[in-house]
């Protein structure tokens, strides 16, 4: 039997007691990360049956699903595009679910960093949406229905891009305005798509049409406000800005999770609905907890607690010492760790 020491791997993810990470999978353990399990009081004898032997790959399962949904998404996508269809029996029977399996993996900052696309952004910010929207959902507490309509219409949003040019859809630098334009129409042409499929709820093609619109009036296509905005598109529209702003682009490079989180913070008033955005952001800090951080100070330290009335400035521990970020307010929280 492998045994529990320093230098070997850990095949799943090992909470403790009330459900808090303590090494996720994969680690090569440290002498650290063995005084934290036995002080946790994990008994280590359990755990040498999840110590990964030399010879063995161990495949991250999160990773592995977000693969298959993305490759999911690619193949149904492509024959929308050149077959002008969309096989909604399909994407209800297999890919709304495998959406709502990746959304209820366990470790919420390694899910967000598996939905970080480095490449085929086209099909799997649609995933990276649909799991961002659920967790939302979820976390609003949408009865059954409604997340169903949720799930569908944030794999869904984009789909009118598939009725945009390769040459402006995969285009590496900057778009001009004429092509801008173009593509701007995606949101018309996805509700065009979807409006009329029988079985498809009409909040679904109107996610599809206002997903890029704003609070304030500054989206588009139509620059409405928020009064004329459905609930469930308010939802995928922070998914969707959250998902595109993390991700690696040919024409914009990826984002920090924070920096993202902080700039939408900026944002909020006028640009999102703020009830939502701000479930959102409490509960990414409070995924958060347990992570080392980097201070702009330059010290690192560990969040220890999220603060509910100032999300982005949480109480960290710095060596022996705590710092309370929302009364240090020359300190920020610059970026997570991991």
């Amino acid at each position: 039997m492998a045994q529990v020491k320093i230098g070997v791997s850990i095949k799943k993810d090992i909470y403790n007691r009330v459900g808090n990470l303590l090494v996720p999978a994969n680690t090569k353990l440290k002498e650290e990360d063995i005084r934290k399990l036995m002080n946790h009081r994990v008994d280590l004898r359990e755990i040498e049956y999840w110590v990964q032997k030399d010879h063995e790959a161990v495949p991250d399962p999160v990773a592995r699903l977000i693969e298959d949904a993305s490759n999911q998404v690619k193949e149904i996508f492509e024959a929308i595009r050149y077959e002008n269809s969309i096989p909604l029996k399909q994407i209800m029977k297999s890919l709304v679910p495998g959406i709502r399996k990746v959304a209820e993996s366990a470790n919420l900052f390694r899910l967000l960093s598996g939905l970080r696309s480095k490449d085929d952004y086209t099909y799997k910010h649609n995933i990276g949406v649909g799991v961002l929207a659920t967790l939302i959902g979820k976390w609003m507490n949408l009865d059954e229905s409604e997340l169903y309509m949720l799930i569908l219409g944030a794999t869904l949003h984009d789909v009118g891009k598939m009725k945009v040019s390769n040459e402006i859809l995969h285009k590496p630098g900057k778009l001009t305005d004429t092509e801008y334009r173009l593509m701007k129409r995606h949101t018309i042409l996805g509700y065009e798509m979807l409006k009329n499929i029988a079985g498809a709820p009409h909040r679904v093609a109107l996610i599809a049409l206002q997903h890029h619109e704003r609070e304030d009036g500054s989206g588009y296509p139509f620059g409405v406000k928020a009064d004329k905005l459905d609930d469930l598109t308010q939802i995928v529209s922070i998914a969707d800005v959250f998902h595109a702003m993390t991700s690696q682009r040919s024409y914009h490079a990826a984002s920090s999770l924070f920096s993202v989180i902080r700039q939408m913070h900026s944002d909020v008033y006028g640009k999102f609905n703020a009830k939502i955005f701000f479930v959102f952001m409490n509960r990414m800090m409070e995924s958060m907890v347990g992570n080392e951080a980097l201070l702009t100070d330059g010290r690192k330290g560990t969040i220890v607690m999220a603060n509910r009335f100032d999300p982005i400035r949480p109480l960290m521990k710095v060596d022996s010492y705590f710092i309370d970020l929302s009364k240090e307010r020359s300190i920020n929280l610059q970026e997570i760790l991991g």
